[in-house]
């Protein structure tokens, strides 16, 4: 079929141009599909939410690519294939500082925490607490949590969750374990969890401490931050301004999704 070019008189051109607004712009997002409380296709987890208010503070709709960062390769495979790959330019959670990738200013801090039913009444403020070492433990393989267990001798008898490798599986699993009794005590980082808490209302949550008892320095509770590419340093900017006029709103959607915060998300990169 072939097509014919008709000329539009100028005026009609102008007024065209009035009729149909130009389109926004699209903050491109790279995000899990199906990975509660974090992101799912629905909009459903935190970081949509925290994705669609930047992309309201800039002007700007979002855009997704989905990928999985669960399975073979974990995070870094899925920035490899996504990020760094140019399907888009920002990704939601990243720990601030991380040599993968060029990150914004945190517009949150969490931590690792101990998860147990109260009814225990386990006297568990620290990793060296002598109640730990008599429980039986839950944690997610290759965390913090994992190494500190490993440096104290306690994997053993422990019971290791993958829940980062395993797309079928959700953190709410770890929470119906402890539950059912199969583990006596839970160390995981909260924001994983923090949406399902409230189907237990009998389990009290305890901070893990920064603390370097044996061996190297050890942290648990870590600043988070969105990730662009290395020389995206203007996308970087924007992202910055738009944290810094919009941490209310942001530690806001946090909170209402039951991620518990720690201290400031003043620091700069």
């Amino acid at each position: 079929m072939k097509l014919k070019v008709v000329a539009l008189p100028v005026a009609m051109v102008g007024l065209w141009s009035l009729v149909i607004p130009a389109p926004a712009s699209a903050l491109r997002v790279c995000a899990d599909p199906d990975y509660l409380p974090y992101s799912n296709r629905a909009g459903a987890g935190f970081e949509n939410k925290i994705a669609a208010a930047i992309a309201q503070a800039l002007g700007e709709t979002v855009e997704y690519t989905w990928a999985s960062y669960r399975g073979r390769g974990g995070f870094p495979q899925f920035l490899s294939t996504t990020l760094d790959a140019s399907k888009c330019d920002v990704v939601m959670s990243i720990p601030y500082g991380s040599r993968d990738e060029l990150t914004t200013r945190p517009y949150y801090v969490s931590s690792y925490v101990f998860v147990f039913d109260k009814s225990k009444k386990y006297d568990i403020a620290s990793l060296d607490s002598p109640a730990l070492k008599r429980a039986k433990v839950g944690f997610e393989r290759e965390t913090p949590a994992e190494d500190a267990l490993k440096m104290r001798g306690m994997l053993q008898g422990s019971l290791a969750f993958d829940v980062a490798s395993d797309n079928g599986e959700s953190p709410a699993s770890m929470l119906a374990a402890l539950k059912d009794g199969r583990i006596d005590v839970l160390i995981t980082w909260q924001p994983a969890i923090g949406a399902f808490l409230g189907d237990y209302p009998g389990f009290e949550v305890v901070t893990v401490p920064n603390e370097r008892a044996l061996g190297p320095p050890e942290q648990y509770a870590f600043p988070m931050s969105m990730g662009v590419r290395a020389n995206d340093d203007p996308l970087k900017k924007r992202l910055d301004d738009a944290i810094e006029k919009h941490q209310a709103e942001l530690s806001s959607i946090l909170r209402e999704s039951g991620v518990l915060l720690f201290g400031s998300q003043q620091k700069d990169r």
